[in-house]
């Protein structure tokens, strides 16, 4: 048996009518959530379910379904919302998913396949059988869940994750937070993503806690196009969470949208951020705000994290310490070793699980054995002065400013650093002249930004130029605005000459 489900069990034993799960209108206590997991994991074993792909918005029902899929043996697909039709309906057949648990209406255009209805599962979820497009697929041997992600891609990839790998991590959460004794967590992020499932459900059932996992719309998030970080602060104040998790571009809006005279929730003892690089000047606008935030870094391959700061172990730039079941080194290449935890290969892809993962990211462990991480292995780009430039650190220092809500920025064989810029709601050109200046003033001349260009959309999942987590998909991006970049160095180029 798993043994966060076995945490969980003996919980529900020990403390049956401690409340487990709240969201706005209901709340369920662990004998209760225990009850209706195995009830619903009758269900998936009356209907003989080998794989689930659960596509929902964030409630109890969805945290049921995962412990369901747990106690009966099912292979868990959670498929997020933001997931683009097409690429929802290549990770159902690509799983060969037999079932699909969901609470949106068959029919629809967010819906990809149309299946045979087996009946009410949960309250909120339908499951229904893939009658279409459900083919025999030989997954790798202990996969319990499979993660997709758009990756760099637009064609998801699944990774096939054993239960022991999520179990190992969801438990050296707990002990690095154990100091804080927290006692609610809220689920901010969409339960589909990796990291809230393992660090905000299982670890959170591991210790006892109380979870609050309203709807996504309840947290600020607009469908799949966009989040209100005023609206996540009211959620905040009504749920009054020990912790939450939030992914970089969260982070920076709340900061945005506090400096702009929010108030400040109260109770608030551990905000992690991962996702994606943090420029420590965000870091520090967000204690300097009260925040309790905490960098942290990991991959889907690794069963999400990896390494976390804690109020006792942290450091400037650093993400901290490896977790105790995890071991990092640094490559002669400078890139980030990871064993411990670690997937079973990815869907369609047989191979053996590799022992030790190469994350593809560049960095480096200090004499303590703290973890810095500087930047994307493939996204280095080289100047034409020969200077190697991570794109992440300069963006993290970019949406740092008040009129910067996203940044990518390109240089490579160039002189100069050129920005595409998704300028802050309410921001003016001249209020992002303003805030590069500062940018520029912290940074080496190398890593300055020469010019820049207004994007004309955010960067989304939807429009295939962000990845799950928020990160930019730069051969995306630079394929929409190259002809602007190009012209922009023309300008700076006949500039430089006729000075």
């Amino acid at each position: 048996m798993s043994t966060t489900l076995a945490a969980f069990e003996r919980e529900a034993y020990l403390a049956p009518r401690a409340t487990a799960l709240v969201d706005s209108a209901t709340r369920a206590t662990y004998s209760a959530l225990a009850a209706r997991a195995h009830a619903a994991a009758e269900v998936l074993r009356a209907h003989d379910v080998h794989t689930l792909a659960l596509l929902a918005d964030n409630s109890i029902d969805w945290i049921v379904a995962d412990l369901a899929a747990q106690i009966a043996g099912v292979v868990l697909v959670p498929i997020p919302a933001f997931f683009s039709q097409q690429q929802r309906q290549h990770a159902i057949e690509d799983c060969g998913a037999d079932a699909i648990l969901t609470d949106q209406p068959f029919g629809s255009d967010t819906t990809p396949l149309a299946p045979t209805p087996l009946g009410q599962m949960t309250p909120r979820l339908r499951l229904y059988r893939c009658t279409h497009g459900a083919r025999d697929v030989d997954l790798p041997s202990g996969t319990a869940k499979i993660s997709y992600t758009s990756g760099t891609t637009g064609t998801p990839k699944g990774a096939c994750l054993p239960q022991s790998a999520m179990d190992s991590v969801a438990e050296s959460l707990c002990s690095v937070t154990a100091e804080l004794s927290l006692t609610r967590h809220l689920c901010a992020l969409p339960l589909a993503l990796l990291l809230e499932n393992i660090a905000g459900i299982y670890g959170p059932l591991r210790a006892g806690m109380q979870i609050a996992v309203p709807s996504l719309a309840e947290l600020g998030w607009a469908g799949s196009t966009g989040f209100d970080a005023r609206v996540l602060l009211c959620a905040i104040d009504r749920y009054r969470p020990d912790s939450l998790i939030l992914v970089p571009q969260m982070l920076s809006d709340i900061v945005h949208a506090l400096a702009d005279g929010a108030e400040l929730p109260r109770g608030l003892k551990f905000v992690a951020v991962g996702g994606g690089h943090v420029a420590p000047s965000l870091l520090e606008k967000a204690i300097g705000y009260g925040l309790p935030v905490y960098e942290g870094y990991g991959l889907t391959e690794s069963a999400s994290v990896v390494a976390l700061t804690s109020p006792n172990q942290r450091r400037r730039g650093s993400v901290g310490r490896p977790l105790a079941h995890t071991r990092v080194r640094i490559s002669t290449s400078n890139e980030i070793m990871v064993s411990g935890a670690s997937f079973l290969g990815y869907v369609g892809q047989p191979s053996a699980a590799a022992a030790e993962i190469a994350t593809g990211d560049l960095g480096r462990l200090d004499e303590d054995g703290y973890l810095y991480v500087s930047g994307r292995k493939k996204s280095v780009y080289i100047t034409s002065f020969g200077r190697n430039v991570s794109p992440e650190w300069v963006e993290a220092e970019l949406v740092g400013e008040p009129s910067i809500a996203q940044a990518a920025v390109f240089g490579d064989a160039r002189p100069w650093s050129i920005a595409v810029v998704v300028i802050a709601p309410g921001a003016s050109r001249a209020d992002v002249d303003a805030g590069i200046a500062r940018v520029n003033a912290r940074l080496p001349d190398y890593g300055r930004i020469g010019n820049w260009r207004a994007a004309t959309e955010p960067f989304l999942p939807t429009n295939g130029q962000a990845t799950s987590n928020g990160r930019n998909r730069r051969r995306e991006i630079w394929n929409r605005y190259a002809g602007d970049i190009n012209a922009q160095y023309d300008v700076l180029i006949a500039e430089s000459k006729r000075a």
